[in-house]
């Protein structure tokens, strides 16, 4: 498998080097020169796997000859050893709605399912053995903790990981900041999640400082991210054994792109309802075509928290035919004017597959506190949110809602929710006893690059 730029189709990595760069040197997102395309027949031979084999047989069509299956399958069991179930992922049946809960790994959130994959590719491809290599990673919440799991005391491995200072959850942050470990290093960024990972991508578009200090990345802009989440929308459509509609919280627009390439791969999946909060600006690109920063405002829901959707890229670039002058011409419209406008059969494209809804911090209290008493159940707000989208959108269709997150770690707000403390789980309930450490800078490219090059030294 080969791959080239959303940005310059002329570029070709191998598998282990996309992996290792995270970001095409042209600023642009990388994306694989074909993909597996299932029939009805070689789905249903899959439909009887468990979640490590699955997993194995579907990520094995990105990464060879890089990596062969049996290696891959023995790096996916140990990844997934580390989950509280068996199955890695669990699928109940709740009122009108299925949820699957992404959120039974180390640190409780979906990010897991693919991070701990990552952190074992580091090691079966060497990239470490080479030359020490820093990863550098925004985080709206989530993505930084899983990440940290995943990577600490990795030899030869250091991590730093850039968080918008105060707008995270208490327990977001401490699952971050607790772990003492060597190789770690907490950046509070004054600013929001946005501009954490605008100071990432530029290091990525530094050519000079990403090869200076060996620059890797872990965000969903790296595809092995997506290649890991596309698993669970097959595992999910054998459980059920039907077409279905996936309900996904969306901030950067990977998660929700995983199960786009699940279809084009061959899933039957009916529609992608991308679920956003108050910074709705995907729900506002799909619906209107026109794709427009706002200032990005806090929120309940602050893994959402976001502005600038990455993974939207890789979109446009499909929409446009891989037209990758169309998309350098997006992206600079965004750059130059702020903002970019689709053309209407580029909209009519996104619109046959997606629907898009924005939940407010009002309805995202309401649909926690109903659920809670009309089933029992306990959301997190993110989850809420794709619970409220899901409801907004009529068709036929079952619809699977994508639990992304434990409570727990969004537990202030379930309890203004349904007025009532929740037990933290065991795996962060001794993290209020555990001294935190993180270093805040303010929101500069500069001062961040300083920082980095003195903590390598």
């Amino acid at each position: 498998m080969r791959y080239f730029s959303t940005r310059d189709k002329k570029l070709n990595f191998s598998f282990t080097e996309i992996f290792s760069r995270g970001l095409a040197p042209d600023g642009g997102l990388f994306i694989p020169s074909e993909l597996k395309k299932y029939s009805s027949s070689e789905l249903k031979s899959l439909q009887n796997l468990s979640y490590t084999d699955l997993a194995t047989e579907i990520i094995s069509s990105f990464c060879s000859p890089d990596l062969d299956k049996q290696k891959l399958k023995i790096l996916v069991s140990k990844a997934y050893n580390n989950f509280i179930i068996k199955e890695v992922v669990k699928i109940k049946k709740i009122g009108d709605i299925h949820l699957l809960e992404l959120y039974h790994g180390p640190t409780l959130a979906f990010k897991d399912i693919a991070m701990q994959v990552i952190g074992n590719l580091y090691d079966e491809l060497n990239i470490a053995d080479k030359k020490k290599v820093n990863i550098v990673v925004a985080t709206s919440g989530d993505t930084g903790s899983a990440a940290i799991s995943a990577l600490n005391e990795k030899k030869n491995i250091n991590v730093f990981v850039l968080h918008p200072h105060n707008k995270i959850s208490k327990t977001q942050r401490k699952i971050m900041t607790t772990i003492g470990s060597a190789n770690i290093y907490n950046i509070a960024i004054k600013g929001n999640f946005d501009d954490c990972q605008k100071i990432v991508k530029e290091m990525f578009s530094d050519n000079n400082f990403r090869e200076k200090i060996n620059m890797s990345g872990v965000n969903s802009i790296n595809w092995a991210r997506i290649i890991c989440q596309i698993v669970y929308y097959f595992y999910t459509y054998f459980k059920l054994s039907k077409k279905i509609n996936f309900s996904v919280p969306t901030g950067n627009f990977g998660d929700v792109y995983a199960g786009y390439i699940a279809k084009k791969m061959g899933l039957p999946i009916g529609k992608l309802i991308v679920a956003t909060n108050q910074n709705d600006i995907l729900a506002r690109a799909i619906n209107s075509g026109e794709y427009k920063p706002n200032e990005v405002k806090s929120t309940l829901t602050p893994s959402m928290d976001i502005q600038i959707s990455s993974n939207f890229e890789r979109l446009l670039f499909d929409i446009s035919d891989q037209n990758e002058k169309r998309v350098m011409n997006l992206m600079n419209d965004l750059k130059n004017k702020g903002f970019f406008s689709l053309e209407e059969k580029e909209i009519n494209i996104i619109k046959d597959i997606f629907d898009a809804e924005a939940i407010d911090d009002d309805e995202t209290i309401r649909i926690i506190r109903d659920f809670f008493n009309n089933f029992g159940f306990i959301l997190d707000p993110h989850t809420a949110t794709a619970v409220g989208a899901s409801y907004k959108v009529k068709n036929n269709l079952p619809t699977v809602v994508l639990g992304t997150a434990h409570p727990y770690k969004f537990a202030d707000t379930v309890k203004i929710a349904i007025n009532r403390d929740i037990s933290a789980p065991d795996q962060i309930a001794a993290l209020p006893d555990k001294k935190e450490k993180f270093d805040i800078l303010d929101n500069n490219l500069q001062k961040v690059k300083k920082y980095i090059l003195e903590k390598i030294q």
